[in-house]
């Protein structure tokens, strides 16, 4: 089976307006233009949609939900990566951000916690591993269209390509592996199971 993983449209948050609410972040006017080109170009109906539940997702797939409706359209967990609760940056400067980052991924803690409402990395990881063993329960020969977040589907990418890496090992490679191929709004990741394992865009 064929699983097409879709980045959001551009969002608010992409052009740097702030946000409290991580899931509430809309798409910009060109967001929906980007979604609206990209269900223009699918060639044939989906077996399956399935959508993250944050709104810029929603909106960025209801553009090929519009244009087949007889889809059947399922929200799954393939949210962003929350490792950042939102009370920790009440207090701090924007000019602050990238030495938070910093500090955050040079720890590569999988089992790090940063607040309420934050997963750690190793839950990020397992939301890409039960997805993936979710897609291969599919029919044979089904293809699945997947709206979701670049980080997302970075993870995606490393469960398949480091598959026997533990969590730790990837958390030090991932900032340096999404820097250097990055997901753009509306850029789609194909991954195709073959009954036994997986094949994925590596983004090389």
């Amino acid at each position: 089976m064929r699983a097409i993983f879709i980045r959001h449209g551009q969002s608010t948050a992409n052009v740097g307006i702030f946000s409290p609410s991580f899931a509430e972040v809309p798409l910009t006017e060109l967001g929906h233009e980007q979604a609206e080109r990209l269900a223009a170009t699918w060639e044939s109906a989906p077996e399956l949609i399935a959508v993250s539940p944050y709104l810029r997702a929603q909106q960025t797939a209801a553009y090929t939900i519009a244009r087949f409706p007889d889809v059947p359209v399922e929200t799954w967990p393939i949210f962003e990566f929350t490792y950042w609760a939102p009370e920790f940056w009440e207090n701090r400067r924007p000019e602050s951000y990238p030495e938070e980052y910093g500090k955050y991924w040079g720890a590569a803690d999988p089992a790090y916690r940063q607040g309420g409402g934050a997963e750690t990395f190793s839950e990020f990881l397992g939301r890409a591993r039960e997805t993936l063993r979710r897609l291969a329960e599919q029919p044979d020969g089904a293809t699945v269209l997947l709206f979701t977040h670049g980080h997302f589907m970075q993870a995606i990418r490393f469960e398949v390509l480091f598959a026997g890496q533990a969590d730790g090992e990837k958390m030090r490679q991932f900032r340096a592996f999404d820097e250097a191929r990055k997901v753009k709004n509306t850029q789609c990741v194909p991954a195709v199971f073959d009954g036994v394992g997986w094949t994925i865009d590596s983004g090389e």
